[in-house]
């Protein structure tokens, strides 16, 4: 799960697709933040994810839980923007982030 790489001084941690999946089926998954644009999330995307890209995330204008310790996972289709926002993320308070691994595509 952890690969090592830092982020603001924080370890980037990564959670398995299959993994984040039963999790998903237990009913014990943190909230999916699904970083895509609104057109590829209309298109298709996790059943209960958030949909949250970055600028809505820097204006201010996304859902987000307000506990900022919870724990979160971020997708997007290939990995850059769900790093991006991660960041940003951090950048505001939320300390408990997780990126899914394989993004959309597991």
């Amino acid at each position: 799960m952890d690969h090592g790489i830092r982020l603001l001084g924080h370890k980037r941690a990564t959670v398995k697709a299959v993994e984040f999946a039963q999790r998903l089926k237990s009913g014990g998954a943190p909230p999916l933040i699904d970083v895509r644009s609104g057109i590829e999330f209309k298109h298709g995307h996790i059943l209960g994810a958030i949909h949250a890209p970055a600028l809505k995330i820097l204006l201010k204008s996304a859902y987000l839980p307000e506990d900022k310790n919870a724990e979160l996972v971020i997708t997007c289709e290939h990995g850059p923007r769900a790093h991006r926002t991660q960041r940003i993320l951090s950048l505001l308070g939320y300390r408990n982030t997780t990126l899914l691994e394989g993004h959309m595509y597991g």
